[in-house]
């Protein structure tokens, strides 16, 4: 048995053909275009969907579901996208609109859960009992699994810890409030960080790395830091407390056995995990308990949504 999965994003659409024994078969990608019609958008999940199995050599009669993974706040009970501001979308009916066109069941959950999922079905988290995937990516995104199931609260809109605030009338977050995780942690926080030292230090060697301040990416203090500068380590050391500060809350809110973390921030390795781990030793409140929470890097890159959006169904 085949299964497919689409991982939506404000860039692309990425979509795959999972195998009965969780192996990635065949994968492609698309540019998302929006703002759009809602025929339209549908249209690109359709051609998404149809290009995929094409050139897998697979029709839509050999899997038994479409699985979607789509920013903001999916309604998985009813099929529509309530929100989605990357995207555009507004109350968005994918599920019978996509049904209609293909004539096949369709499942839709949000992004971040759709990761977790694929990370809990066939990464890092299998086998526990509770979960939760963390992405660092353009925002926090975070993924709760409990008892194998995806937690999204009474309103499909829960589970959104890079919203929980961490610094009390702080940097204002592109959610509306001031101080969110996100706003601090994230790939976006710390390149925002990063401009900021810049402006201060016009002597940092952050200069030399990143070239100009519109090239500043995630990655740039990181490097910095590698070639000895004082000021991106300032930087990264202050970017991973407030990492350690958000990890040690979804531990204390939660107590998982195991946390994965994922995104392009996480291929630092043991840079950014043995400091980040031993910060988050000092801040959990179950630090006598002979069970710890696992903190370790996600397993499937940038593959867990397409994994996670194929199994939504198994």
């Amino acid at each position: 048995m085949y299964f497919l999965g689409i991982d939506v994003g404000g860039t692309n659409i990425a979509s795959g053909i999972v195998t009965a024994d969780h192996k990635l078969l065949f994968k492609t990608s698309r540019k998302t275009h929006v703002p759009c019609s809602d025929e339209e958008m549908r249209d690109q999940f359709a051609a998404a969907a149809m290009e995929t199995l094409k050139k897998a050599g697979l029709s839509l009669h050999d899997i038994p579901y479409i699985g979607i993974g789509c920013p903001g706040t999916v309604n998985r009970k009813t099929g529509i996208i309530e929100f989605a501001n990357n995207l555009h979308l507004n109350n968005f009916p994918l599920q019978k609109l996509l049904e209609n066109k293909l004539g096949k069941k369709v499942i839709l959950e949000n992004d971040a859960n759709a990761a977790a999922h694929g990370e809990f079905k066939a990464g890092a988290l299998r086998g526990a009992k509770i979960a939760i995937a963390i992405t660092l990516g353009t925002g926090i995104g975070s993924g709760i699994i409990i008892d194998g199931k995806i937690f999204s609260g009474s309103n499909f809109a829960g589970g959104e810890m890079g919203h929980t605030v961490i610094v009390a009338n702080g940097r204002q977050c592109t959610c509306g409030r001031r101080g969110c995780w996100e706003a601090y942690a994230s790939a976006s926080g710390l390149a925002l960080s990063t401009r900021e030292a810049m402006a201060k230090h016009p002597s940092s060697k952050l200069w030399e790395i990143a070239g100009s301040l519109d090239k500043v990416d995630g990655q740039t203090a990181f490097r910095a830091m590698r070639e000895g500068d004082a000021i991106a380590k300032g930087v990264v050391n202050d970017f991973i407390f407030y990492l350690a500060c958000g990890i040690a809350n979804c531990i204390n809110i939660f107590q998982p056995d195991i946390l994965c973390i994922g995104g392009g921030i996480s291929n630092e390795g043991d840079t950014l995990m043995i400091p980040l781990k031993k910060l988050v030793s000092h801040e959990i409140y179950s630090i006598n308990s002979s069970k710890q929470t696992v903190i370790c890097r996600a397993q499937l890159g940038n593959d867990a949504g397409i994994f996670g959006a194929a199994l939504l169904g198994e």
